[in-house]
């Protein structure tokens, strides 16, 4: 059967239609969404990391202007994107290999990069780098602390993984990332603890 986080793309892919009914649409991201957005240029490209169903993130940064680029591991999800915004640019991918040979003005992911346990986080960083364009911004939630927790979608496990504080510092900063805010366990955002960064 493998771990919860051997199992977390399995879970997406089979829950999708659930999960996509369940995902609020009430954006209490925006006001992080807005911060991110104010280092980008009119018309941003955006790379949205675990795009899930494209509401209400990705909706939100095409009704900005955007053009978003959205990888999930879930064909479904992103069956159900194309339905919905068949103008952008949506592909199945796992971010752990991602490759895409070009380069974005933001970079997100949001409740999604913290699926993945804390070894395969590390080599994340370079790929955020590698699809970063000049002065990227870059924005993704984590853990509080270093370490797993298991919560349930449906009656199953669902992992999330962490680093911490200062390794994810260390970890911008030696792929060219400056830290612009930082915040944990934000009331404002739903108990979000969340990293914004944007490529020196």
């Amino acid at each position: 059967m493998g771990s919860p986080a051997d199992r977390i793309v399995d879970l997406y892919q089979r829950r999708a239609v659930n999960y996509d009914k369940a995902r609020g649409r009430d954006l209490f991201e925006k006001l992080w969404l807005d911060h991110f957005l104010a280092l980008l240029r009119p018309g941003a490209s955006i790379l949205d990391l675990g795009c899930g169903s494209a509401e209400p993130i990705a909706r939100y940064l095409i009704e900005k202007g955007c053009h978003v680029t959205g990888v999930d591991s879930s064909t479904t999800l992103i069956d159900i994107c194309k339905s919905r915004f068949p103008a952008q640019n949506w592909t199945v991918n796992d971010m752990r290999g991602l490759s895409l040979g070009r380069r974005f003005d933001g970079i997100l992911a949001w409740d999604s990069f913290f699926h993945l346990c804390p070894k395969d986080q590390y080599p994340m960083f370079s790929i955020f780098k590698a699809h970063a364009a000049s002065n990227a911004a870059l924005m993704f939630t984590s853990g509080s602390s270093h370490g797993e927790a298991i919560g349930t979608f449906e009656g199953e496990a669902l992992y999330h993984g962490s680093l911490d504080e200062a390794e994810y510092r260390t970890l911008l900063k030696e792929n060219g990332f400056e830290v612009l805010s930082y915040v944990v366990e934000d009331s404002a955002c739903g108990g979000h603890t969340v990293w914004l960064a944007q490529l020196a």
